[in-house]
This record gives C-alpha cells, structure tokens and sequence, in this order.
C-alpha cells in the first residue's frame, strides 16, 4: 500500500515572530525606555512643525500622594486627545503640569508636623514654605514617573509647577490687572471657614456629608409691636446650629406667610400657621389651644428680646423683626434667627437695616475671649458643645428661652474635603472679586463705540457670554456651569494660610484704598520673579514702595490667594508667556489660547470656573474653546472608592498585574462622560477585547510575511470581496474621524474593535485564508488578498497607536524594525471604493443563516466542518463565489435552505470537497499545480 503524501510543508501557513503572548508589564518598560532615548515627544513636534496647532491646556492636579485611578484615566483622556489630533496630522503640544500651592499640601506638612508633636506656628514662615516646596518637588516627580508609565507623550522634561517663580510672578501681574481695573474689595462677608484647617474656603474646596445634629426651638420674649396683643408673646425660632444663638441680631418672618398666636400652659408663642402641628409635637405638649391669626407683613416694627438679655451689653439691645423673602414654611417654624456672622442671607438683610456682624468667632470655631457668654469657649463644630445638655442649650434653659432641643436631626453639612471637618459660615474681612460690578469693556483698539456699549459690563456677564460661546462635552456641562456662574455670589480670593502666592497689595491704613502704581507693581513683580512668594515680606516693603510712598502709611496684605486663582492663572503663564514655544500660536491669531480643557466634572465649579472668570475679568473672553468632562471612576459594585471600604484600585497595581496597554484601553472603553465601575470582571473583558485585537495584528503580520510593492494589485482589478472589506475600511474610516472630533473615544475604540472582530477575523479572514493557505504566489485573488492586508495593516496600527501605544510600537517595529515610531505617522489615506453595500449586508446574514444551519448537523457528527457541507439557499448568485463565501463545499439555488454532507472527496492539501477529486487525499487542479510549482522549484 502506498503511503499518502503529507501536503502540510506546501501549505503557505502565516509566519511571524510577533508573540501571541503579550506579556506588557515586562515589554511596555523597555518600549518607553526607548522612546526616551529617542525623544519621541520632541521628534513629534519636529515632524509637525508648522501645522496647524491644537493646544490642550493640562489641568494642574495637587502635587500630593501617588497617583490615583481618576489620575489614570484623566492623563489617559487627554494623551488620546493629542495622539489623535496628532495623527489628523495637526501641531498637538501637550505640556504637564501641577498644582504646588495651597491648604492640600500645606496640611500635609502639618500632618508631618503634628506625629513629631511640633506646632507649625511656631515655625519660620520661611522654614515652612521651604518644606512645602519641598513636598510639592517630592510629588512631582513621584506623579511624573507614575504618569510616564501610562505612554503619556508628554513633555515631561519641561513641566510647569504653579510654584515656579516665574509662575507666581505671573499669578501677581495677574492680580494687579484685578486691582489697576478695580475689580477689588475687601468687604467682611461670611465665607465658607474651616475652624480646623484656620481659613477660608472656596465652593470647591467643600463636599456635603449626612450629620446628626441638635435641633432647638428658642424663644424671644416680644417687648414691642404695633399689634399690641402680641407684647409678651414668644417669637419662636428654630436651628441646627444652636452656637450661632449669640450671634443673634434679630428675627426674619415672612410678610405674606400666614402665623397663629398659640397657647400652651401659661406662654404664648408666635408660629407660622402650617407648623403649628410640629411644633407642638417637637416640645411634646399635649394640646394647644390657637388664639388669633395674624399676616406677616404686620410684624413689621415688632421687637424682641434675646434670650440671655440679662447679661447686658450686646445681648441687653433689642431684636427687630425683619421682613425677609428667603423666609419659607418648609420646616421650622416660619420665623429665622438672625445671626449676620454666620448666614448670607442673614448679613444682607441685616446689613440693609444697619445692623453689622459682631465677629464672636475666631478662625480656631471658639468665641472671642472677651465675648460676654461662654468667653473662649468651643469648638462650635463639636457636636458636644452643641448637645442638649452643652453649654449653649443650658444657658438657653437656665434663662427660659429653650423651648426643645433634640440631638437627633439628620441633614447634609458641608464640610472640608481636605480635613474632613464641619465648617461653618463665618464673618470675616476677606479679599473679594465683584461679579455684578461695573467694569471697563476690553475690545481691541479699533473697536466702535457701539461695540463698547454692547460688551458686557459686569464679570457675571462676561462669563455668561463665554460660556454660550464655548462647546461642551458633554453638552449638559454647559447648563451646569451656566447655572454655577449665575448663581455665585462675589469671589473671595484671600486665605488666611502660609503656602501660597501672597495678595501682594497695600493698603492705605486712613483712607483703606489699595495702592495702585504700575511702578509699585513691576518691583513687586520683578520680587517675586526673583526670589518666589518669599519676596513678599516686611523687611522689602519700604523697597517696593520706592520714594513717593511712605512705608508707616501702608499696610502690607498677608493673606495668600484662593489657590485656585493659581491654576485659574495657568493659561497665563503656561499658554501665553512664550515659556513654551510649542504652545504659542502664529502671529495674528486671535481668541482662547487653549482648544481644550479636560478634567472630571467636579471642575465645573473649580478650575473650569475659576478660569473662565479669571480670563474673562483680565481678557474679556474664556481661555478655552471647548470643555470636555469625565465622570468619575466607581468600584464594580457602583460604589465609590474610598480606603474605609478597601475598594480602591491602583492604576500601579493594574499596570504592574496587566499592563499599561490594558489599563488605557479600559478607560477609552467606558463611557467617560458618566460615573463608570472598574473591577477585576470588567478588566478580564479588557484583556479579551485586547487579545482579540493582537491576534488581529498578529495574523495580519503573519499574512504579509514577505509581502512586496512587486505583489500590489490595483483597486480595480481586485475581487468583489476585497473591494467591499475595502468600503468597510472606508465606512470604518469616517467612523473613527467622527469620533476623534467628537471625542467619542468609547465609540472610537468599539469601532475599531467590532471592525477587527467581526469584518475581519470571523468573515474576511475565515473566507481568504483558503487562497492565502493555498493559492501559489502569483495568484491574482492570493495578490489582491494580501494587497488588501497590507493597507489594512497601515490603517489598523495607526488607528491603534493612540490607543494601544505599546502594543502599536510593538507591532509596527516587527514588521519596520528600522522604520522608526509609529507615533510619528500620520492619518492613513484610504482608497474611495463604492460596493453594493445592502447586497453585502444580505450575503453576510444569508451566511450567518447557513452557518446556523449546519451547526446541528456538526453537533451530531454528520459532518465535520463547513468544508464537508452541501448547501441549498434561496438566492441568486455564482454558486462557486457563494461556496467560498459561505466556506462550504458545494453551494446551489433553491427555494428552501437545505444542508446535506456532500459526495465529493477531499483534498489531501486545501481540505476542500470538489468533484475533480478523485479519491480522499487526492490533489484538486489548483493544488497539483502548486505542487507541481513547489517541487520543480526544489528540484
């Protein structure tokens, strides 16, 4: 018996040296080594040198603690964003930079200081801010090596640091624009205060948490009214914060609310008519009988007496009632207490009537030591001080005035998101931007008069134009920050803190007026520009005010600016300074320096904001053309992460495990625009959806191994099957471009993932890989094949690359290995080829249907494979096309779809069942002349 021959060494298998096994986190290292050897980010900006530019202006994170998930995935966003308007061929610097100022950096320090027992009061102002630089360096370059990691392309050699000197200098010459143009004051206004941290706080600097307060009903005895039936009655008041008591100065009601004098025991007490019920529940009475109904607006004129009128002075002065519009029935008892210190609307209708705040509270939450109650005593914010059985509710009983008082209403509480601790509003003199103040219009020089008239003429409406003019995206952001802006009140810039740029002003000490002189101005500059925020001290004023001012005249500002007036200022300093000559536009243009901002959408109400009014007030316009957020990233459950839980995950840890690779192609596959979960599940689809799209890379370098300009074939004479994957790669083609102008990242990468799985390696690559196995090299359709291969192969891995940056390197670098960084190309341009494309659809799901139709007869082993299966379909077309389509043996027309085994024997080399097969084993006419081919070429 003649033993048959065994084909497989004729066969034209794929061959490559890219692995299967992507092994990243020991790869990706050696990869990024060699892009900085090369300078990959500086050779990017030689090769688009002269383009048009797009500039993403990098938000400035704290430059505090190892790098986070939402770090991960903002760098990751923003790394996308200029890889792919790099491949759009544009100019897209993308410098790095941090935030080195303010409380969060500065209480670590402290942190530091409190384990060795040390009080940071007692410590040089100097000394102090040196451990901050110091802090801020250590991080910096800890958070610059993590990110690098990620194949952020950035220039990290050259970062901007807000704690630079040159920095703080600019964020001066930018307050002095705010001073030389009177946008100013300094006003005592309740802030936002951290008796903790000792400051005051931006509304971005505050999170709300659920507390369990004291609620308390108070009494105001009534001394005087134009209704004469209400002297004796009690005025009733009830709070939350039952240490804002002393502060009080009188009582609001509401002039068109509806109130009852009621009864109970042997008091009367004044309550809005719809909470008479919950008040008589909350002091536990038993019945009450209502004597007379009376409208708010005929309290005005009434007064009362506070509760510890007995100790004189301040508390002995009576208390008006005050008709107020925030007055509302909702809770309480329709009448609000008073205390201009601590409540925004209680300083301005207190102010309105004359009445001044009285500054009990000091920066540490106790009250003043010579206050005439509870002198030096607190915290306020300790829940204990305020208990029922403290020392506020106490006096308050002890002189009748506590009515009820239980510890156990539950209410959200702003509090420090860097402490943690409950803050409180607070009264202090602060430094304060006006947003409704009349400001000079900033046109350029050949503007008209009418241009002048119709510029907006406030800071509020400044910025409210600018938003209209800018794109967000999502688009939601844009009515999120519109309603911020018009809601806010005037900005305070001034902290009462050590680490940060100084509000390097004077103020005349008689007249209170701030000094403006360009010249003061420029040696203050040229201080800070020289020695950093250090320069601002008491031993240089005399020099900084040169010889027209006297020094005894002056006082000399101490507070620090609002940090986020630094990073408000980064477009200032990074974008428009010429530090950076990547970043500056060509001469004439016109407009917001950045294209872009990115950041996670708590920024709408921080640095979006405070630069939008920062530019706005000094430019007239934002400095931004687009806004894009991200929402933030949740465990697997949807729960957000935190230490307490130990659900936190560590974009180190994921790279260390997975790969940097894997780590990118996660956050560019969530929807980023919402809240999105990450989790050990979710990451295993990550790294399927990754293999898939290596093995497609991978087979697509093993299909072309030795492919060469001598094989192309053109467009036009390729198969219809190739023309059509060809109109795939095209649709494919303005699906990403769309998507990169739309920043639709998570429909970029699906795209380009479904393209690869369900276009190619389950239809294109199934069907050809009988003529690529098989077909001898001068094949037309073999030719054509891998013609289609190759530009597959420059589009993919260029899509790819700003995805996969690793990963794109890597297989670029097989099939190049002397051809440079993939990095450095550009767009590909793909060939305009028109197809029957609902034919096509048809022909794939008639496929779809064959397949499904053969799957019962493989399962009970009737037939081994497609190969082995004889198809009837209800269609019209060539029979053999179809046959190769469908990958089957035999295919022929009918009415009914039908799959039978088919008679024909086997090719002993291509598999395939013809009927010039003689026998199983034996060669069909396509492989005997192959064969044929190979052996005379071997003999």
């Amino acid at each position: 018996m003649t033993q048959e021959r065994d084909y497989r060494s004729t066969v034209f298998l794929p061959k490559t040296e890219f692995p299967m096994k992507a092994g990243l986190p020991q790869k990706e290292p050696g990869i990024l080594a060699r892009w900085q050897d090369a300078d990959l980010y500086r050779a990017l900006r030689d090769a688009r040198a002269g383009r048009e530019k797009f500039i993403l202006h990098d938000g400035p994170p704290y430059a505090n603690g190892d790098m986070h998930i939402g770090h991960a995935l903002n760098h990751i966003l923003k790394d996308m964003v200029v890889r792919t308007q790099s491949l759009l061929g544009k100019d897209a610097p993308y410098v790095p930079g941090w935030d080195c100022h303010g409380l969060p950096i500065e209480w670590k320090v402290e942190e530091e200081y409190r384990k060795k027992k040390k009080n940071k009061d007692e410590v040089p102002p100097r000394e102090f801010r040196a451990e901050c630089r110091a802090y801020a360096r250590k991080w910096v370059d800890t958070q610059r090596e993590q990110l690098k990691r990620l194949g952020i392309n950035a220039d990290w050699d050259h970062p901007y640091l807000t704690m630079d000197f040159a920095a703080e200098a600019t964020i001066v010459r930018e307050l002095m624009k705010f001073a030389e143009t009177g946008q100013l004051y300094r006003g005592a206004k309740p802030v936002m205060w951290s008796p903790v941290e000792k400051t005051a706080l931006a509304e971005a600097e505050i999170e709300y948490e659920d507390i369990v307060s004291t609620q308390i009903d108070v009494a105001f005895e009534i001394t005087e009214s134009p209704e004469p039936d209400l002297v004796g009655a009690y005025a009733v008041i009830w709070t939350t914060t039952p240490w804002t008591i002393p502060a009080n100065q009188a009582i609001a009601y509401g002039p068109s609310v509806d109130y009852f004098v009621i009864e109970i025991g042997a008091r009367r007490y004044l309550v809005a008519e719809p909470l008479v019920d919950a008040f008589v529940k909350r002091i536990g009475a038993d019945s009450h009988t209502m004597l007379f109904y009376i409208k708010g607006a005929a309290l005005e004129g009434t007064l009362a007496r506070h509760p510890m009128y007995a100790l004189g002075g301040f508390f002995a002065r009576p208390r008006p009632f005050l008709a107020g519009d925030f007055v509302t029935t909702e809770s309480g008892t329709g009448l609000v207490h008073m205390a201009p210190d601590h409540g925004e609307d209680d300083f301005l209708l207190c102010k309105a009537h004359g009445i001044d705040p009285v500054f009990a509270v000091e920066g540490d939450g106790c009250y003043r030591a010579d206050w005439l109650w509870l002198p030096g005593e607190g915290s306020v914010i300790n829940p204990k001080f305020n208990a029922p059985d403290g020392p506020i509710c106490t006096a308050l009983a002890e002189a009748g005035g506590l009515v009820a008082a239980s510890a156990d209403y539950r209410h959200s509480y702003p509090h420090s998101w860097r402490s943690k601790a409950k803050v409180i509003f607070r009264c202090t003199p602060q430094w304060f931007v006006p947003m409704d103040k009349a400001i000079p219009p900033i046109l350029p020089p050949d503007a008209d008069e009418l241009d002048a008239m119709l510029a907006p003429r406030t800071l509020r409406e400044r910025a409210v134009k600018a938003i209209a003019q800018t794109r967000f995206v999502p688009e939601k952001g844009r009515n999120r920050i519109g309603a911020m802006v018009e809601g806010r009140p005037d900005w305070v810039l001034s902290r009462q803190r050590a680490w940060g740029v100084p509000l390097t002003l004077f103020v005349h000490r008689r007249t209170g007026e701030v000094l403006v002189d360009p010249a003061v101005n420029a040696r203050i500059v040229a201080g800070i520009a020289e020695e950093g925020v250090d320069a601002w001290d008491e031993a240089r004023a005399a020099d900084y005010l040169g010889a027209d001012y006297a020094v005894d005249d002056y006082e000399r500002v101490t507070d620090i600016l609002d940090v986020w007036f630094d990073s408000g200022s980064t477009h200032a300093f990074v974008l428009e300074s010429g530090r950076w000559p990547d970043l500056v536009r060509p001469e004439g243009y016109v407009g917001p320096p950045a294209d872009l901002y990115l950041e996670g959408s708590d920024q709408h109400r921080g640095w979006f904001q405070s630069s939008l009014l920062e530019s706005c007030a000094t430019r007239g316009h934002a400095p931004y053309k687009a806004v894009l957020t991200h929402g933030f990233t949740m465990d697997a459950k949807g729960l957000k992460m935190s230490k307490s839980l130990g659900n936190t995950v560590s974009p180190i840890d994921l790279m260390r495990d997975y790969g940097a690779d894997i780590l990118r192609l996660w956050a560019l596959s969530v929807d980023f625009t919402e809240d999105h979960r990450i989790g050990k599940e979710i990451l295993a689809g990550v790294a399927d959806q990754y293999r898939k799209l290596r093995n497609t890379f991978r087979y697509l370098l093993g299909a072309l191994d030795g492919f060469s300009d001598a094989e192309r074939v053109a467009v036009a004479d390729m198969p219809e099957l190739e023309r059509y994957v060809l109109a795939r790669l095209g649709a494919l083609d303005a699906t990403l471009a769309r998507a990169v102008d739309d920043f639709d990242f998570n429909t970029y990468v699906r795209a380009l993932s479904d393209f690869a799985n369900e276009d190619l390696s389950a239809f294109f690559f199934d069907i050809r890989k009988d003529s690529l196995y098989c077909d001898a090299p001068t094949s037309p359709t073999r030719r054509a094949y891998r013609t289609v291969l190759d530009m597959l192969f420059h589009a993919l891995v260029r899509y790819a690359a700003p995805v996969l940056v690793f990963t794109a390197e890597e297989v670029w670098g097989t099939r190049y290995p002397d051809g440079g960084s993939v990095h450095l190309l550009e767009w590909p341009e793909i060939p305009a080829v028109t197809v029957d494309a609902e034919r096509w659809s048809e022909l794939r799901t008639l496929r779809a249907t064959v397949n499904e139709a053969i799957e019962p007869l493989r399962r009970e082993k009737v037939i081994g494979s497609g190969l082995e299966a004889a198809v009837t379909v209800p269609a019209e077309g060539d029979a053999a096309d179809l046959a190769e389509l469908f990958i089957t043996a035999s295919v022929q027309c009918g009415d009914t779809l039908a799959v039978t085994r088919t008679d024909d024997h086997k090719c002993g080399r291509c598999w395939r069942h013809l009927p010039e097969v003689a026998q199983d084993g034996a060669l069909c006419a396509r492989c005997d002349d192959v064969v044929a081919q190979i052996d005379s070429v071997s003999a």
